[in-house]
């Protein structure tokens, strides 16, 4: 049988580039080579296009992807989650992994996930959403009207309508890069500064007191949902630190939550990959609140870290779908 040519493709421009590296390698090292032809093919923070195995840069891109049968983007963060490298598999029309353009984009930009998950009626955190524009503030409202104010003004407005602590994030990124909890003003406003380094959208979110927890989601029309897992994280929250580089941080997989609620996440996890228009794969995150046993969505992940011990492919495995079948079913998906 003639082995299919698979693309990996992995690196890419964002502060993720090395997070992305570890997902691809264990990718590679688990894949079945009696049935794929694997091409790696790695992207420097460049954007520098490079044949991994001959260790030569790739000069016409284009070309060499046509050549392809099938590609499966472990890209994490800009330029390789929001629909930028989805839209060039589009134009070349190649079968590729996970959501597509518009799945891809949403999910990314936390500003308009929020607006998607609000139409489908799933309960969020309460936020402010505020733009910057060379050394300028802009507040924009629910009705996306805009006001322009001084840091001091913005960080008022957004006082006088959340509570501490606060989450400060760029509307743009991944791995929680540029993610800080505020507990008062001064923080606030720091926090503001720090995040507009990584976008000029910045979403300011009001902190659910609660546990965090993890729901998998795997197909493009029927959709297979995981059970739940919960986060431990060994900080004050799961930042960039906690995840990586913190060995005390720890998930819990099955989450010890009774059946009833973990059916409500499983349910909204599907709704809010539905809502986007997910296709392939997505890890949804949630909060459950300590006072109300609400659930309160956090987010989607269209391309979740996928090393063998990255909590996507923990829920699946656990749910009775070891990781070498999971690599292969999302690539049967990208060929569907």
């Amino acid at each position: 049988m003639e082995k299919i040519k698979l693309g990996i493709v992995f690196g890419g421009m964002s502060t993720e580039n090395e997070v992305s590296v570890k997902s691809a390698m264990s990718i590679i090292n688990n894949i079945d080579v009696e049935k794929y032809e694997v091409y790696k093919i790695y992207i420097t923070k460049n954007g520098e296009w490079f044949d991994y195995n001959k260790n030569k840069k790739i000069e016409n891109v284009m070309e060499y992807l046509k050549y392809l049968d099938v590609v499966f983007p472990v890209l994490h963060g800009l330029y390789g989650e929001d629909g930028t490298i989805q839209g060039l598999f589009e134009l070349l029309r190649l079968p590729y992994a996970g959501c597509k353009v518009l799945a891809s984009s949403v999910g990314m930009d936390k500003v308009y996930t929020k607006i998607i998950f609000e139409k489908a009626g799933l309960l969020q955190a309460k936020y402010e959403y505020i733009r910057k524009y060379k050394d300028k503030y802009f507040y924009i409202n629910k009705s996306f009207d805009e006001e322009c104010l001084s840091l001091e003004e913005t960080t008022e407005r957004i006082i006088s309508n959340i509570k501490f602590p606060m989450y400060i994030k760029p509307s743009n990124s991944g791995s929680s890069i540029g993610i800080n909890k505020a507990k008062n003003r001064e923080e606030l406003k720091k926090y503001i500064e720090v995040a507009s380094i990584y976008d000029n959208k910045i979403i300011v979110e009001e902190g659910i007191v609660g546990r965090e927890v993890e729901c998998a989601v795997l197909g493009n029309e029927d959709i297979l949902v995981s059970g739940v897992g919960e986060i431990k994280p060994a900080d004050d929250y799961y930042s960039y630190e906690a995840k990586y580089n913190n060995k005390n941080s720890i998930t819990e997989i099955p989450a010890k939550i009774d059946n009833e609620l973990v059916e409500k996440i499983r349910e909204q996890a599907k709704k809010a990959f539905k809502a986007i228009d997910g296709k392939g794969l997505s890890r949804v995150d949630f909060f459950i609140e300590k006072e109300s046993n609400k659930i309160y969505i956090n987010e989607i992940n269209t391309l979740p870290g996928f090393t063998n011990i990255s909590m996507y492919p923990k829920l699946l495995e656990e749910y009775g779908i070891p990781y070498k079948d999971l690599i292969d079913r999302i690539i049967k998906l990208a060929l569907t």
